[in-house]
């Protein structure tokens, strides 16, 4: 079975090759790191944890974890791997001083996932989420590591795609030792597709446990400074945004720009994707001359330019960095969360609630469906209905506009939002507790 993965996995590399050859700056990044070729490596006799994080988001989570293995086995190392390029540039930011090396994670490969495992030589092996690459974790069993999945989760539509390979991943199971679960549902699941039911433990989501740092302080004091956003005119970010979002985003703040209010807000658009930047800002340039656009005197900054003493007056500002959307969060008022208005599954909440934000969130949202469970049943988020296309821009007119003109229901909802926060932190301890059994 795992030569035909390989064979399947080889197969799938080809075609993917133009995109590659189109989007090289993106997928270029770590490329011989990904073939098993790391940087020099110095054992000195100590453990070595290996922690994956995919991306960003699972970087951040890891934060507390990070410190509460050190804490905890202070006799070990940690190294930490990536998958994406924006993953690595932060976890390399949050984790100096901390993790013993920052790198790109192998290609699932025989031969460099071998090569990863002989440089650094894990006793143990540490995958966030539910990061399940057949080869690596049969290479780290054969190689004497230990493999957990830890704040592991397994949505629907994953769940779904699973169960067409089960007889392939119950094999791959086998060599998981430990499943730290995020809830009930995400265990059951794993265990249906041949996971050890004793193997399955329910830990909660690390990322209750937002990590306040001084960083994040930092990086909010100088956006502020630049942009002024301590003006008097309420923010509103659009975080983690997709193609078409930006479009109807625009296309509503435009109409709230266009109406009777002396105080206009101002709209900060951080897309997902760093490739999207310059995108983005085309199109924020040309959506003036929209026959959509209501308003046409919007004033436009960006980040990644030069300063300008304009940018203080800017409507709209594209935040197109990279590491800062959480501080963002601390200067504004309310949170569109992107990737939801499609069927992409949404991005995470509980960064904007644990700043204090009234969150808005799109009808698809099955990549955290039981985050906005709990959100929804205490009234700590507004989720739009599913509409057509043509209908998106008009919800979020109202939408917006509602927050904007009702201040205690947006101080409601951010206030619910922390105590649901506040309600579901511990996951971490609760993993580390696990993990000290697990490590010894």
């Amino acid at each position: 079975m795992y030569f035909i993965y390989s064979i399947l996995l080889s197969a799938a590399f080809v075609l993917m090759l133009p995109l590659f050859l189109l989007r090289r700056e993106k997928y270029a990044a770590g490329f011989k790191q990904r073939l098993g070729n790391y940087p020099e490596f110095k054992h000195d006799g100590r453990k070595v944890i290996w922690l994956h994080c995919v991306s960003v988001g699972e970087a951040n989570a890891a934060r507390p974890l990070v410190d509460g293995l050190l804490s905890e086995f202070p006799g070990h190392r940690v190294v930490i791997s990536t998958t994406t390029k924006t993953g690595q540039e932060l976890a390399e930011k949050i984790f100096a001083g901390k993790a013993d090396g920052v790198f790109y994670f192998p290609f699932d490969w025989k031969f460099s996932v071998r090569r990863a495992l002989n440089h650094f030589k894990p006793s143990a092996v540490l995958l966030m989420e539910t990061e399940i690459w057949p080869r690596f974790i049969h290479e780290a069993k054969l190689a004497g590591a230990k493999v957990a999945i830890v704040n592991g989760r397994l949505s629907e539509r994953s769940f779904g795609r699973y169960q067409k390979v089960r007889g392939f991943l119950k094999r791959v199971l086998a060599d998981v030792d430990l499943a730290l679960m995020q809830g009930g549902d995400d265990a059951n699941r794993l265990i249906s597709l041949g996971l050890a039911a004793a193997k399955a433990k329910v830990t909660g989501n690390m990322k209750f446990d937002v990590a306040d740092d001084p960083r994040d302080a930092e990086i909010a004091a100088a956006l502020n400074e630049r942009f002024r956003f301590d003006d008097g005119r309420t923010v509103i970010a659009a975080a983690s945004t997709h193609d078409p979002e930006e479009r109807w985003l625009l296309d509503a703040f435009c109409s709230i720009l266009a109406g009777d209010a002396k105080i206009k807000p101002r709209l900060v658009i951080v897309p997902r994707h760093p490739e999207r930047f310059a995108d983005v800002a085309r199109l924020l340039r040309e959506f003036r001359d929209d026959d959509a656009c209501e308003y046409k005197r919007y004033r436009v900054a960006r980040r990644s330019e030069a300063p300008s003493e304009a940018d203080a007056e800017a409507d709209i500002i594209l935040l197109d960095s990279i590491g800062e959307l959480r501080a963002l969060y601390r200067l504004t008022t309310i949170a569109f969360v992107g990737g939801s208005l499609i069927p992409h599954g949404g991005q995470s909440v509980l960064e904007p609630a644990a700043a204090g934000n009234a969150i808005i969130t799109g009808p698809h949202t099955f990549n955290f469906t039981d985050v906005v469970r709990v959100f929804l049943e205490n009234n700590a988020v507004v989720q739009l209905p599913e509409q057509t296309n043509e209908a998106i821009p008009d919800d979020l007119f109202m939408q917006i506009s509602d927050l904007l003109e009702e201040p205690e229901e947006r101080a409601e909802l951010a206030r619910n939002a922390r105590a649901v926060m506040e309600a579901n932190r511990g996951a971490t301890a609760n993993t580390v507790e696990l993990l000290k059994h697990f490590l010894n």
